[in-house]
């Protein structure tokens, strides 16, 4: 009988072990309300317009519960449509990240003394992205958006027109890591450091590895 009941033991613990090891990994909390996403849409600067970015936002975070995610983009005034500003789009704080650090309190701290940096621009699953000299760097973070995380005039595209191009026109990114090339605000800014560029034109998914991207974007729950 002894032997019996240590047999039994054995058996559910392997098989307790054996179910633990397929479950699926649960990085976010229902606290989450900011991820990094881990993935692209694949398209360069195409994500299918805000509603494609927005949709992305909400597959990746489903472990995060029922909430409204938005993608942090800005779109320019084209077509007679009006420009649309991405501080506008993403709710009033406060964020935290997959881990429960603050990012944000609300929208002005976002834009000011915000708490973004390598180390806490986490992904939907609790990744930290690859920044300046890790291999590859995907540091390049589209925003569409100037500083203070409004849109730009119409004119020059720095939203890959209005982010339908996989092409032609330019994306202004931010840098996740808050690191550039030189010691300048710019290169330090999560979300306005430079315009994407390359040989196919600025919006493709080639042209933003080159520069050391991926076609990320920041997601913020709204509600």
């Amino acid at each position: 009988m002894a032997t019996f009941t240590r047999l039994f033991t054995c058996f559910a613990t392997a098989a307790s072990f054996a179910i633990a090891a397929v479950q699926p990994a649960q990085a976010q909390s229902a606290n989450t309300s900011f991820f990094l996403t881990s993935t692209g849409i694949g398209n360069g600067g195409n994500l299918g317009g805000l509603a494609g970015a927005d949709n992305h936002c909400q597959t990746l975070a489903q472990a995060a519960g029922a909430k409204t995610w938005r993608a942090y983009l800005s779109t320019q005034a084209a077509d007679g449509a009006p420009a649309v500003n991405a501080r506008d789009r993403i709710g009033k704080g406060p964020w935290q990240n997959s881990k429960g650090a603050a990012v944000a309190k609300d929208v002005a701290e976002l834009h000011a003394t915000n708490g973004l940096t390598k180390q806490t621009a986490l992904s939907e699953k609790g990744d930290v992205i690859n920044g300046r000299g890790d291999t590859p760097n995907r540091h390049d973070v589209l925003t569409g958006s100037q500083v203070d995380g409004t849109a730009f005039a119409a004119g020059d595209d720095r939203t890959c027109k209005n982010w339908t191009s996989s092409t032609q026109g330019s994306a202004m990114v931010g840098h996740s890591d808050r690191v550039g090339l030189r010691d300048d605000d710019a290169s330090k800014s999560w979300n306005s450091s430079h315009p994407s560029r390359g040989p196919d034109g600025g919006c493709s998914q080639a042209d933003l590895k080159s520069t050391g991207g991926d076609g990320l974007f920041y997601c913020f729950a709204a509600n």
